[in-house]
């Protein structure tokens, strides 16, 4: 008797724990039942995907979705929607949110709120704070959660953790991994300014360079004096890709597609729109990063998006705030990087899904295999297309990257079996649900 199946993806090259290879893929209730030659199964959807690569789906393990409190820029549904819309289909969500996500409670409501609203599954990181440093051990265990993450820098009321007594009591408590914003506190005056190409009115890039590697090396001492794990986000200096090569054992290394594609030149180009904490950098900071990417250094990439309106934007500096969006453009990005030979299509795959799989821990998501959730971006490695703000599906409708034109392009996009964007259309809309962790099953 033929097998039959809920959704059969067909004729695709599959990229898996096997390698690259044209097989098909029969999904069951939400999970990966078969691989192989299915041609003789039947299936309630056939997906022909000839001509085109079936990768595990991408998980973006750094957003910003801005709901509850500042949803004029992003909600939980627009910002899912936008990452459905560019082949990501699970996503850990920041705790900079009003209020903040320090406790059971707010946790609690993030996932009610998501639950059956975003279009990808979703966790949720809960901010480490003085006060809530003896409860994480309880916290970062709760449904939906994906770590406990610590800002040293780069923000305000009690989110921030400047202080080493404070990142040492914070692990002193955690078991999983804790996710970090190494960059110390300064004062703005303190800030040395480079101008671009000397004009006088183009944006400064800040040389801060010792403030973030200051910072690392204190959190790294401070891990390894408490026996911690440590997940370093968003690195963006030479500097700091030295050092954290030499700690491996217990630190796991973050960068953004921002900060690979992106250098000082930017600032001239689009001013505000390329600000962002930490900074876009000078060109042999950018070029460290993809060494470090192809030294093995970097386990991981998330887009930092952090969406602003534009007339946010187009306030004066310092009253243009830092951030911009970025989790629909992670996967062309990185595939035109793909198509340039600067990232293999292997390493691709390791960084977004094998990655935060072995990182952070994901229970049944991560791989293309069997009994895995059935978590799919299907992509066209050969397809140009231009990025254009018109495309984004951000509340906030704009890019850095608009004008870009890229090879290789997201097709599709399935979450649990389900076909939620295909060809730039959403066809399904609200399938998600909260991730679960191993070490807190």
């Amino acid at each position: 008797m033929p097998q039959t199946f809920d959704v059969i993806l067909s004729g695709g090259a599959l990229v898996n724990q096997d390698g690259e290879g044209l097989r098909d893929v029969g999904v069951r209730d939400g999970r990966i039942a078969e691989i192989g030659d299915l041609s003789h199964a039947s299936a309630g959807e056939t997906v022909d995907c000839r001509g085109l690569h079936i990768l595990p789906g991408v998980v973006d393990s750094q957003v910003h979705f801005r709901e509850p409190g500042l949803s004029h820029k992003e909600d939980l549904e627009s910002g899912s929607r936008s990452a459905v819309m560019g082949g990501v289909t699970a996503v850990f969500e920041m705790p900079n949110t009003s209020p903040l996500t320090t406790s059971e409670a707010a946790l609690a409501e993030k996932v009610a709120r998501g639950t059956g609203r975003m279009h990808c599954d979703f966790a949720f990181w809960v901010g480490g704070t003085h006060e809530n440093a003896k409860d994480l051990a309880e916290l970062e265990r709760l449904p939906g959660a994906a770590g406990i993450k610590v800002f040293m820098g780069s923000s305000t009321g009690s989110l921030l953790v400047a202080d080493d007594e404070g990142v040492a009591e914070v692990l002193s408590h955690t078991r999983r991994r804790a996710a970090f914003h190494s960059e110390d506190e300064y004062r703005l005056e303190e800030r040395k300014p480079l101008r671009v190409d000397g004009d006088p009115s183009s944006h400064p890039v800040w040389r801060d360079v010792e403030t973030a590697l200051r910072s690392t090396r204190r959190l790294l001492r401070i891990a390894r004096e408490k026996r911690a794990l440590i997940h370093v986000l968003h690195v963006t200096t030479a500097e700091e890709i030295d050092l954290l090569a030499q700690h491996k054992d217990i630190a796991t290394v973050e960068v953004t597609p921002n900060h690979l594609t992106l250098d000082a030149e930017a600032y001239r180009r689009i001013g505000a729109l390329a600000q962002m904490n930490p900074p876009v950098r000078e060109a042999r900071h950018r070029d460290a990063l993809w060494e470090g990417l192809r030294q093995g250094v970097v386990d991981v990439i998330g887009s930092d998006h952090a969406p602003h309106t534009l007339e946010e934007k187009a306030q004066p500096y310092p009253k243009s705030p830092s951030g911009m969006t970025g989790v629909q453009t992670l996967v062309p990005l990185l595939l035109d990087s793909v198509n340039k030979g600067r990232l293999t299509l292997a390493r691709f795959v390791d960084l977004t899904s094998a990655g935060p799989n072995r990182v952070f821990g994901l229970a049944g998501k991560g791989r293309i295999a069997k009994g895995y959730d059935a978590d799919f971006t299907v992509v066209d490695l050969r397809r140009r297309e231009t990025i254009r703000n018109e495309w984004v599906a951000s509340r906030v409708g704009w890019t850095p990257f608009h004008g870009t034109e890229v090879v290789g392009w997201p097709v599709g996009t399935f979450v649990r079996g389900t076909k939620v964007m295909w060809e730039g259309e959403l066809v399904t809309s609200s399938t998600g649900r909260p991730m679960r962790f191993q070490s807190a099953l």
